[in-house]
């Protein structure tokens, strides 16, 4: 449907939940966030369902948001969620309206708004509350600018074209507090996650020349280093700094012993092709999923998936 389309579906309904991916990042929590608050400011009854896994980093912006306990939704929209493996934890009903930029979505919701061209969900989101409510708001507008910018890297990953930036220009037109997010996001950061990065640099196994870098970070490193889910956020870009590197992996061992995994590559190699194979998805050039073993047998598992889909491309 047309962004203008989806508006008038807004208009028509209330009592909605807005849902955030499973293990959310900034795009995910802070489109939902913006969205959650436009329809608030149309007189809306409107929550972000608690999704238990919001790290304490972005909890201050979204915390007065969730929904109450006793709250039955009437209307439910995912925001960036591309497949149904990918609803936060504990929710299973049925979504009325899928919000997404991901080529991979699968289409479960009953009516869709996606737009695979754009590099964030904010972006889409960013054009629909422009239609909806006339205007954004500045509480909005940075809300949209951390969604934007920390699913591009600040304007680093190759999923950015002239469209983010018009977009980026125009939240910080409307007030964007665009200092104070990078400064929160990208200037600072824990001496616990400095030393995790340095246990990940030093710890990364490198294959086929230096072109397939796999990294890890297990439950002992975090332990080790002092960190917590805050000190996680984009960790899968990491290993890719490496100047020969077309395709790198990194492994989190996850409490309950499964491994998630981010795979980033260059153009022309398939992220998402790897990533499908284990139930999961993404963009081409970035993916991710979850595979139900060790570090060290998902390593094996991923080398050889990557070896029959991209082994050429290597």
């Amino acid at each position: 449907m047309t962004v203008n389309e989806c508006s008038k579906i807004l208009n028509a309904h209330d009592g909605y939940l807005l849902l955030t991916h499973k293990n959310p990042d900034g795009d995910t929590v802070m489109s939902a966030a913006a969205l959650c608050r436009a329809l608030r400011r149309k007189n809306k009854k409107a929550y972000l369902y608690r999704n238990p896994q919001i790290t304490p980093k972005m909890l201050p912006f979204v915390e007065k948001l969730f929904a109450p306990d006793n709250f039955k939704p009437k209307f439910v929209i995912s925001v960036d969620i591309a497949t149904e493996n990918l609803f936060p934890n504990g929710f299973d009903g049925q979504v009325d309206l899928a919000i997404d930029h991901h080529p991979s979505n699968t289409h479960f919701g009953a009516a869709e708004l996606i737009d695979a061209e754009r590099s964030a969900c904010g972006e889409i989101v960013l054009k629909l509350i422009r239609d909806y409510t006339g205007k954004l708001a500045k509480t909005e507008a940075t809300l949209l600018y951390i969604a934007l910018t920390t699913d591009t890297g600040a304007f680093q990953y190759a999923n950015v074209n002239e469209e983010t930036f018009r977009a980026a220009a125009e939240l910080v037109h409307a007030g964007a507090d665009s200092h104070n997010v990078m400064l929160h996001f990208f200037r600072k950061t824990s001496l616990p996650r400095l030393r995790l990065e340095g246990m990940l640099y030093s710890g990364m196994h490198v294959y086929r020349d230096g072109k397939l870098i796999v990294a890890t970070v297990t439950q002992q490193m975090m332990q080790e280093a002092g960190a917590t889910e805050d000190d996680c956020d984009d960790l899968a870009g990491l290993s890719g700094r490496a100047e020969d590197s077309a395709m790198n992996v990194t492994i989190r061992e996850m409490p309950d012993g499964s491994s998630k995994i981010s795979v980033r590559s260059m153009p022309g190699i398939s992220s998402c092709a790897v990533c499908a194979a284990f139930g999961g998805g993404g963009h081409e050039m970035a993916a991710g999923c979850t595979i139900q073993a060790t570090p060290e047998k998902a390593e094996q598992l991923l080398l050889d998936v990557i070896d029959e889909l991209c082994g050429a491309q290597l």
